[in-house]
C-alpha cells in the first residue's frame, strides 16, 4: 500500500486533507464524472431486472471486485464523530483511495454544523461525496433531495427514503436510518470490522460507477 501524503487546508466547519490546495489542482470547476473501469460481476444485480428505486439488494460477495474508479476520480469523504465504528469506516475509505489512486479530500465535522460540512463537500465539485457517521444521516436526507446532480454514498448507515443520487451500504448491526428513531436494536459496534468496511466502500463505489444508485446494498 502506498504511503499517504496529504497537505492540510483549514475550513471554518472542518479540516480538509488533500493533495494540494487551490484552484490549480483541477477541483475548481464541476465536471462530468469519468466512467469507471470494469463492470459488475454476476450476482451483483440481475441483468434483466435492475433494482427498483429504494430497493435493498444483497450482491454476491466479490461481484464488485472488477470495478475501479478512473485515476483521479474525485472523492470527498465527510465524517462525523470519533467513535470506533466511524473511524474504522474512515480508515477503510482512506485505504481504498490510496489503493485506487483517486483524488481525495476529507471533511471531518465535529458536533454541530453537519449541514455546513456536507455543503462544503459539495462546493468542492467532487464526483462522489462519501459519508461516514450516523449524525450525518438526517442532514443528508434534507440536502440530497435538493441536489440531484450530486452523487452520494453512505457507508455503514442509510437514508430512509433515498433519492436516485443516494446509495447506501449497510449490514446487520449497522442499519441506522435517522428520522429520530434512535439507534436500531440490532446495532452492533463490533460489526464495523475493517473487512466489512472495506467491502462497503468497494461495493458502493462499484454500484455508483455502474449507475446502480438510489438503493441500499447489503454486505452481510
Amino acid at each position: 500500500m502506498r504511503s499517504r501524503v496529504r497537505t492540510a487546508c483549514s475550513l471554518a466547519v472542518a479540516t480538509v486533507l488533500l493533495a494540494g490546495c487551490g484552484g490549480a489542482d483541477g477541483w475548481s470547476e464541476p465536471r462530468d464524472a469519468p466512467a469507471g473501469i470494469g463492470t459488475l460481476g454476476a450476482g451483483f444485480v440481475h441483468p434483466s431486472a435492475p433494482p427498483s428505486p429504494e430497493a435493498t439488494i444483497s450482491p454476491r460477495p466479490g461481484s464488485w471486485s472488477a470495478v475501479h474508479p478512473a485515476p483521479g476520480y474525485r472523492i470527498v469523504l465527510v465524517s462525523a464523530g470519533h467513535e470506533a465504528p466511524t473511524q474504522t469506516l474512515v480508515d477503510a475509505v482512506l485505504d481504498w483511495a490510496d489503493d485506487e489512486d483517486v483524488a481525495l479530500r476529507t471533511v471531518a465535522v465535529d458536533a454541530g454544523d453537519y449541514v455546513g460540512g456536507i455543503t462544503k463537500a459539495m462546493s468542492m465539485h467532487p464526483d462522489l461525496v462519501v459519508t461516514a457517521g450516523d449524525d450525518l444521516v438526517d442532514p443528508l436526507a434534507v440536502i440530497t433531495a435538493n441536489h440531484l446532480d450530486q452523487q452520494f454514498l453512505v457507508v455503514g448507515a442509510e437514508v430512509a427514503e433515498p433519492t436516485h443520487n443516494v446509495t447506501a451500504v449497510d449490514w446487520s448491526g449497522a442499519s441506522f436510518r435517522g428520522e429520530g428513531l434512535g439507534t436500531s436494536s440490532t446495532y452492533d459496534a463490533d460489526s464495523f470490522t475493517p473487512e466489512r468496511s472495506a467491502a462497503a466502500i468497494r461495493a458502493g463505489t462499484a454500484a455508483v460507477l455502474n449507475g446502480v444508485t438510489g438503493i441500499v446494498i447489503w454486505v452481510d
